[in-house]
């Protein structure tokens, strides 16, 4: 084989300054060389008379990935061309820098006209020339001879000769690394600056297409011509190079630039096509009417695009190639899951999904610190509302860097990249000002990005809100629940209700929004109430952390709705960029470790074990633990070509019986040169499995504690990530309930109990025309069940006292607190749509035995020697746990804003357990899952005022002696004590809205100062008992009470219709904003 130079090096060339392009460097894609190897090679057809058709599939591997391309000899010598092209531009131009630096050192400077290469390729290829790599860049052009037309020999065949001289070939310029990274050779091997990094996946097809409706892409382009810029004859189409990876088809406008122009997310398809009703595709070919033009078109959310290749094949390949990414049976980004949510079951191998649950703000706060601390390369945070200069450790004297504004800063110094995408209100509706927090945040650093949506204008999206509580770090670990990042929130075990000298809740923090609606504004060190005066309003809520795939799911929803932000928000600035989402089985870029890592999944769950024993429940749980558990790494092996030839690896099916479930641990993590599918087409089968979860526990722990605390153990679980999300909120072709669906069917499977703690509880039953999330008429339906069966079964239903809004029930400017307060009475207990009148009609005064209603109460002294104070403990987590085996968490509210996909933006997490602890239900032996049982736990001793000897009285939540004799009795007797100390509303014995008037002169009169829910004690408590007068110190009165737990008044204003009146403004606003 011939072995010509792609140009001869002179003297000269090789005493050239060394080029400054090294490996390594950003404008590399290859750091190390690629190895390449022919597969086979087919003959041109018989009657071809053009020999140039010969074909070759090469299978090429770089590092952890592997991908197979088809070239005809034809695409080879056009490559040869293009090298000796660019040699022999590079070699001119060393020429003629020489020439310049001899007449600069004659004296002849600038003044001498110098030739200038019309042809200099400006294309982000990386140069030729190198001291060190000059001498071997010997590539054959003749050659290509023999690729193109392979001779004959007696013992070799055509085919086989042909794949010897390729593989020479191929050999010889694949040894230089600076040959490897020109932009020709990039190009011919398909590859770009996001083949190869590790978080975005496997390698899958890439190439040059021409493409429209890509509103991103820069209208500067010099593809188009100038009359067609002025007649639209191109219709705007852009040259781009499009990267295919298993969750996105990304838009770059030099393979050599990592920032995309414009990026698909693949979403959830409609089942059917419209009308025709053929099953819809990510891509699909279109028929145009000139015959010159190869076009197909790619659908995903609300946003479609076309895109134009040079002929048939590579239009078959592009479709066959997206359609094969998007419904690729491991995730599936374009196929419904389970409840039709956009995000597959996690943990069903030994995926490294984890979860950890925190009970209110202070153990949440400290744990998101934490972590935003340990941030290394991105931050991702939404939230309903946020507060720049909340403190996420007390006392905040003591902790003045833990504000959030100065942990992003800190970080954001360091290089993290900061994402923020803020809910925009509607000013006049509500006071969370988050133009302020926008700009305070804008002002710390370049590297934080800052998104408030929706434009209300532009989207036309006034009712509805952005309503997640996200907080994402380098896609290792993410937060959700029912906690912003706001004031308010903080708040401890004991709920206190004072905070006299500003020590725990300074300025605004110290909350109470039935007394004042807070404004976020620069002065947010003064205090919004007088603290002698009123009690702060506690703050109950539950977060949740996850790890692993799960946490990916999370990082994609919000991609999606940034970018679809952006769009809408920001389409032309660049400080904003549209992000990529991650592929959840790698191991983050920044992490240092081994090309092959080997986990030993045996050692790391007695690991976990060991550290489970020793702090389950302790809220001393190290919050700096870092994940030791990585997820199985995934990749493949792709064959990009005309024709697609694609395949990968087939691995086993998941076994159905997850009662004797086998471990994939043995399965080494290899990059993505061995993939390892956790999930495929038995995946339907396995879902059927997971239906009867309460029946199949895998393992049981021997795990025993005496104490529950705010942080919960880190356990290994199944989870999926659910949503309710809509075009408007996350740009999706159709709105997804997946929260609505997943309650409603886990709700009727339960076997024993419900317990549910909501901020809101206004739902219907089959046939409400008004209220259409069927959250009711499952319970309904399950309780019928339960009484049909005659099967002990129980609804626990903990809500707030009172709407958080400002406002006494009998205010004239309090219509919205009386407007959601009729919503959830017409729910529970009144007229012939709630459940409670339903149920009594058919069981009787047996209906309580099921279902009952509860809310939190608090109290304590305003300061030293003060008035005792009491405020309802505000119930603002969103959470449903069902036989102790299954939880449900996020920052969804049971109404329709949260649950019916087209309003306010929700997500939130089903876990289902894995760990299984011994426990007891309705008397009998029971395999509780560790993560429901234990957070069950703690919330009941907390609201029951358990103390450490005493968890095991609760352990059974549906036997006589827990509920009927602790539970209901504690909640009755709290609530006769707090209605004998301050009479405080809601209450039973206040039926009319006169009756409350009279409740409120009488107290305001007898106290001189009282809250706006009746909330200070008089000085003595006087009783009259068989004609004794009794004189009672209140603080001596309280003591008596358990815990938080109270009764939820059913008969408070009974007599009322609280819906607003015509002469109020309310009554001519949407009532669907309030339920």
């Amino acid at each position: 084989m011939s072995s010509e130079p792609l140009f001869q090096p002179s003297e000269d060339a090789l005493s050239a300054s060394h080029s400054s392009r090294r490996c390594g460097e950003p404008s590399w894609i290859f750091e190390e060389l690629p190895k390449a190897t022919i597969v086979s090679a087919s003959r041109p057809d018989t009657g071809d008379i053009s020999p140039s058709l010969f074909s070759y599939t090469i299978e090429l591997q770089y590092k952890q990935f592997k991908w197979r391309l088809l070239k005809r000899a034809s695409q080879v010598l056009y490559l040869q061309f293009a090298l000796q092209k660019r040699s022999l531009i590079e070699d001119l131009d060393h020429k003629q820098e020489q020439l310049k630096e001899w007449l600069q050192n004659l004296g002849i400077e600038d003044q001498t006209v110098m030739v200038q290469d019309d042809e200099e390729p400006n294309d982000g290829g990386v140069p030729l020339h190198s001291e060190d790599s000059v001498e071997n860049r010997y590539v054959p052009s003749v050659a290509t001879s023999s690729i193109i037309r392979p001779s004959l020999g007696g013992q070799q065949s055509v085919a086989d000769r042909a794949i010897v001289a390729m593989q020479g070939y191929l050999n010889l310029f694949l040894g230089n690394l600076d040959i490897v990274n020109s932009q020709e050779v990039c190009k011919f091997l398909e590859v770009s600056k996001l083949s190869f990094l590790q978080e975005y996946g496997p390698k899958m097809k890439e190439g040059y297409v021409m493409v429209k409706h890509s509103s991103n892409i820069s209208q500067d382009s010099d593809v188009s011509c100038l009359p067609c810029n002025w007649f639209h004859f191109c219709n705007n189409w852009k040259k781009a190079w499009a990267v295919l990876k298993p969750g996105f088809l990304a838009l770059l406008d030099d393979p050599f630039n990592n920032k995309p122009m414009d990026i698909v997310i693949f979403d959830v398809l409609p089942s059917s096509n419209g009308d025709r009703g053929t099953k819809m595709h990510l891509a699909e070919p279109i028929k145009e009417r000139d015959p010159l033009c190869h076009t197909f078109q790619v659908i995903s959310g609300n946003r479609g695009m076309w895109f134009r290749s040079s002929n048939s094949a590579k239009v078959k390949a592009w479709v066959t190639a997206i359609n094969e990414a998007g419904e690729r049976p491991e995730e599936g980004w374009s196929c419904p899951h389970r409840f039709g949510s956009f995000a597959p079951i996690r943990g069903l191998t030994e995926d490294g999904s984890q979860a950890q649950w925190f009970v209110d703000g202070q153990a949440a706060f400290e744990a998101i610190a934490s972590s935003i601390q340990d941030a290394k390369s991105e931050i991702f945070i939404t939230a309903w509302w946020l507060c720049p200069e909340l403190y996420l450790r007390r006392p905040f004297n003591s902790y003045p860097t833990f504000r959030l504004d100065s942990l992003l800063e800190e970080k954001a110094k360091q290089g993290v990249q900061i994402y923020v995408l803020l809910y925009k209100e509607v000013s006049l509706a509500s006071g969370i000002n988050s133009s302020y927090s926008m700009r305070r945040l804008l002002k710390i650093h370049e590297n934080v990005r800052v998104l408030r949506y929706p434009d209300h204008f532009a989207a036309c999206i006034y009712l509805w809100s952005n309503h997640e509580k996200l907080v994402i770090v380098d896609y290792k670990i993410c937060y959700l629940g029912g906690l912003d990042l706001c004031f308010g929130r903080y708040d401890t075990p004991e709920h206190k209700v004072g905070d006299c000298h500003s020590e725990i809740w300074p300025g605004k923090d110290y909350y109470n929004p039935r007394e004042s609606e807070p404004s976020l504004s620069e002065e947010h060190m003064k205090d919004e109430l007088d603290r002698k005066k009123y009690p702060r309003m506690p703050w109950h809520d539950i977060h949740c952390a996850l790890w692993g795939p799960p946490c990916y799911d999370i990082a994609r929803h919000f991609v999606q709705r940034w970018n679809h932000a952006k769009r809408i928000k920001a389409p032309n600035e660049h400080a904003i960029p549209l992000l990529i989402p991650h592929h959840h089985m790698v191991i983050p870029h920044y992490m240092e470790r081994s090309k092959e890592v080997d986990i030993d999944e045996k050692k790391d769950a007695d690991k976990r074990k060991e550290v489970d024993r020793q702090n389950l429940f302790s809220s001393e749980f190290p919050m700096q633990d870092k994940p030791q558990h990585l997820p199985q790494e995934a990749g493949g092996l792709v064959t990009s070509n005309e024709d697609h030839t694609h395949f990968s690896e087939s691995s086993p099916l998941l076994s159905q019986n997850l009662e004797h479930e086998t471990s994939v641990s043995d399965n080494k993590m290899k990059g993505f040169q061995d993939e390892i599918v956790p999930f495929n087409s038995g995946a339907q089968s396995v879902c059927d499995a997971l239906d009867d979860w309460w029946e199949t526990p895998e393992g049981i722990s021997d795990d025993t504690t005496s104490e529950y605390g705010q942080v919960g153990p880190r356990t290994t679980c199944r989870s999926q990530v659910i949503r309710s999300v809509s075009q408007w909120s996350a740009g999706t072709c159709q709105p997804e309930q997946s929260i609505h669906t997943a309650y409603c069917s886990l709700i009727e499977k339960a076997k024993h109990f419900i317990y549910i703690e909501n901020q809101y509880f206004i739902s219907g039953l089959a046939g409400d025309d008004i209220i259409q999330n069927r959250i009711l008429e499952a319970l309904y339906r399950r309780i019928l069940q339960a009484h049909q069966e005659q099967k002990n079964f129980k609804v626990i239903v903990v809500m707030p006292l009172f709407p958080e809004f400002q406002g006494g029930l009998a205010d004239s400017g309090a219509a919205t607190v009386r407007a959601i307060t009729h919503w959830q009475y017409r729910t529970i207990s009144r007229e012939k749509h709630s459940i409670l009148c339903n149920l009594e009609a058919i069981l009787g005064p047996k209906t309580h035995d099921y279902i009952s209603f509860y809310a939190l109460r608090s109290h304590g002294r305003l300061y030293d020697n003060g008035p005792m104070a009491t405020s309802q403990l505000y119930v603002h987590s969103k959470l449903m746990i069902i036989d102790d085996r299954v939880a449900f968490i996020g920052s969804y509210n049971i109404n329709d804003r949260s649950l019916l996909g087209l309003r306010d933006s929700e997500i939130g997490v089903l876990i289902e357990d894995k760990e299984y602890v011994e426990s007891m239900m309705n008397g009998m032996p029971w395999k509780a899952g560790k993560f429901s049982y234990s957070l069950r736990c703690s919330l009941w001793s907390e609201h029951l005022g358990l103390h450490s000897g005493e968890i095991s009285k609760i352990s059974d939540p549906v036997a006589e002696t827990t509920f009927k004799d602790l539970w209901l009795a504690t909640a009755k007797e709290n609530t006769r004590i707090y209605h004998e100390v301050f009479a405080c509303i809601p209450n039973d014995q206040i039926h009319s809205r006169a009756e409350l008037l009279r409740s409120m002169v009488h107290w305001k009169e007898k106290l001189g100062h009282t809250t706006i829910d009746l909330g200070i004690a008089p000085d003595k408590l006087v009783f009259h008992e068989n004609g004794e007068t009794k004189i009672i110190d209140p603080f001596e009165r309280l003591k008596s009470v358990k815990g938080h737990l109270v009764s939820f008044p059913l008969e408070f204003m009974c007599e009322e219709d609280l819906r607003p009146s015509v002469f109020e403004i309310e009554f001519y606003i949407c009532p669907q904003v309030y339920h």
